[in-house]
């Protein structure tokens, strides 16, 4: 099936583009707070979405250590710090913007997300990366019959299904497990983490007689409260399978979308 034309709509933010968060974020690093603000600011180094910058007065003294390095980051320069806090050591995991990148963010720390043990906005965690103020995600029930087939193979089969939307992403069709053949299916390892969405409960591979097809396909037992319809239903990657949404066949997405996918921690 030939790559076409996309059918959701697309990113809207350039890179380096600034917004202020109007949210309290707090991050901490061994049961210790790293920063408490309320003036942080959202900063898009890539389209897909933000990230989060913190001034610097509203870090806890100490914890910034000079590296003496200066990288071009999404947003202009910006210079590499470590983070102590306690006995907790992270090597090059802050930025400092620097001359160059936009005014608002002078003075303002950028932090490598997985540097930090816990991330809140308010009194909620965050996972993976902010969620960006312009995407959204709605998950509907749906009429719509959907077949998903690899390599001929007939791999789940359902008359209705719960379609979800998100911002610059391919609608993903979640499914009942009912509907699936979960005897051509290989378990796998696989995690992964999504702000709109949660943490995934499984991913699921296929092998046919061509080819291996890895983590084509997961579900969320524990969804959060926005995505909550998924609960427990199975999607597959639309660019990966062959999908039939009422009796048509689906355009197959370019492994561009997937990477998008990736960044978002599908």
């Amino acid at each position: 099936m030939a790559t076409e034309s996309v059918l959701h709509p697309s990113f809207i933010v350039p890179v380096g583009h600034v917004e202020p968060v109007p949210r309290r974020i707090r991050g901490v690093i061994g049961g210790r707070v790293v920063f408490d603000t309320r003036r942080a600011l959202y900063v898009w180094e890539w389209q897909a979405y933000p990230q989060f910058s913190i001034p610097v007065e509203d870090l806890v003294d100490g914890v910034l250590h000079d590296d003496k390095h200066t990288e071009q980051l999404g947003a202009g320069p910006a210079h590499r710090h470590s983070l102590l806090v306690g006995s907790e050591a992270r090597p090059g995991a802050a930025w400092v913007w620097g001359e160059g990148a936009p005014g608002a963010l002078r003075d303002t720390v950028r932090f490598e997300w997985e540097a930090l043990d816990t991330w809140f906005e308010e009194d909620e965690p965050v996972f993976a990366h902010p969620r960006s103020p312009y995407s959204r995600v709605d998950a509907l029930r749906s009429s719509s019959s959907v077949r998903v087939e690899v390599d001929g193979v007939v791999l789940a089969e359902a008359t209705n299904c719960v379609k979800l939307f998100e911002t610059g992403l391919p609608t993903r069709y979640y499914l009942d497990r009912a509907n699936i053949d979960w005897s051509r299916l290989r378990s796998s390892d696989t995690v992964t983490r999504c702000p709109y969405k949660g943490t995934t409960s499984g991913y699921w591979s296929f092998d046919s007689d061509k080819a291996a097809h890895e983590d084509i396909a997961w579900m969320y037992d524990f969804p959060t409260i926005h995505a909550h319809r998924i609960a427990g239903l199975t999607a597959f990657y639309n660019e990966h399978v062959d999908l039939y949404i009422d009796g048509s066949p689906l355009p197959k997405l370019a492994d561009a979308a997937a990477t998008a996918e990736t960044l978002d921690v599908e």
